[in-house]
């Protein structure tokens, strides 16, 4: 026990932010000259600084709207900064490589929101829905983030070498993407885990199921995207996942994935047969609405069961329920994404039931089902949050 002589230890300095340094460190650098034509202090500029950062290697991915503060756009917009702009860039690279000790940082980026509707200033209409869900507002500060192609363009192979690509690592799984074409959520960490414990003996009761029954089993996303729960179905140990996916950069960025993963994959372009191989992972490159088609033409025991049918398009996925509902082979789960009112989901919880039993009342199909579980994923905006429901449906009329 330490003598009431002894002087307290000092608190330890509170850690320096690598962004604030290189700001610091950059301002200190420039011409006497140009300072005196800059208005904001360095003190007001490091005040409207951008605080945080995640690294997705080798890239700095900063918070939306950093840099935009009107203190740092008559700095930065200054016709005399042009030379020096560059520098402030790889100074914050070089202070958050050294605080993360994750190697080399050679590209930053500003986040974005993804926009609902195509870029006007594209050449496309104002009014299309952006339905490849492309990070077109994506402010790219530093390094070459490959060539500059429309949404609509198809990419050759040769466009995808020339793209900047990205990883990272979630629950254990890697996950790769470009940044230009496409998103990656770091918010469906949660709902990832979620499902690589579906089966688990943690679980409800209803979801218990053993290794031996899962191997057995097959599971659909018709919106793949990058892999995000494609993977998890996969690392489940289920036998194999078929997913549908529109956008090209986000299967090429599924397909590197599923290889960094050290999991074995086919991609099949519209128009070619579907055929059940040894591959873990099938995604199909087309409209998912052909998906009840495709695997109709399927015999049973090549498809296997199919227990799980993600449905993860936001804001909300309730085109393809319908059919979600009729790719279940019998006792299963249907995953539907949707952005809803916080006040609003026990009712909508309600009304997706109703709108489920009515589907089997019209089809004269004796199974039931019961909105087994709401989850809350994420905020998507004030008082509004990104759900998940869990549809369980049972091929007896009963619960037992």
């Amino acid at each position: 026990m330490s003598s009431p002589t002894q002087s307290k230890r000092p608190p330890k300095p509170k850690p320096t932010n690598p962004i604030e340094t290189a700001i610091k460190s950059w301002f200190n650098t420039l011409p006497s000259s140009l300072l005196e034509s800059i208005e904001p202090s360095l003190e007001v500029l490091l005040k409207t600084s951008p605080k945080r950062w995640v690294v997705y290697q080798p890239m700095v991915l900063l918070p939306s709207g950093s840099f935009e503060a009107h203190e740092w756009d008559k700095v930065i917009s200054h016709s005399d900064i042009s030379t020096h702009r560059d520098q402030l860039w790889k100074c914050i690279l070089d202070g958050i490589g050294r605080k993360e000790g994750k190697g080399l940082l050679t590209h930053l980026a500003v986040n974005s929101g993804i926009p609902l509707h195509k870029d006007s200033d594209a050449g496309e209409d104002e009014s299309g829905e952006n339905i490849l869900r492309t990070p077109s507002g994506l402010v790219m500060l530093h390094g070459d983030f490959g060539p500059a192609l429309s949404p609509d363009e198809k990419p050759s192979d040769e466009d995808f070498e020339k793209a900047f690509w990205v990883s990272t690592k979630q629950n254990g799984i890697t996950q790769a993407w470009a940044p230009r074409y496409t998103m990656f959520s770091r918010g469906n960490v949660k709902e990832k885990a979620r499902l690589l414990d579906f089966h688990s003996s943690t679980s409800l009761k209803l979801r218990r199921m053993g290794k031996s029954d899962v191997v057995k089993s097959t599971a659909i996303d018709l919106y793949a995207g990058i892999g995000y729960f494609v993977f998890c179905y996969v690392k489940m140990g289920m036998a194999r996942v078929i997913g549908w996916e529109l956008n090209p950069w986000s299967v090429e960025g599924l397909r590197r994935g599923a290889i960094s993963n050290g999991w074995s994959i086919k991609v099949l372009n519209a128009g070619e047969n579907l055929e059940i191989g040894s591959e873990k992972i099938i995604i199909v490159l087309e409209d998912n609405r052909e998906a009840m088609r495709r695997l109709g033409r399927i015999a049973s025991e090549e498809l296997g069961i199919v227990r799980h049918v993600n449905c993860g398009l936001l804001p909300t996925s309730e085109m393809s329920w319908e059919m979600a509902l009729g790719l279940l082979s019998g006792v299963g789960w249907l995953h539907l994404h949707e952005n809803v009112g916080v006040q609003e989901i026990p009712a909508r919880r309600i009304a997706i039931e109703e709108q489920f039993w009515g589907w089997l009342d019209k089809l004269g199909d004796s199974r039931y089902l019961t909105v087994e579980h709401v989850e809350l994923v994420k905020t998507f905006a004030p008082g509004v949050w990104h759900c998940v429901f869990d549809v369980y449906v049972d091929g007896n009329n009963s619960t037992t």
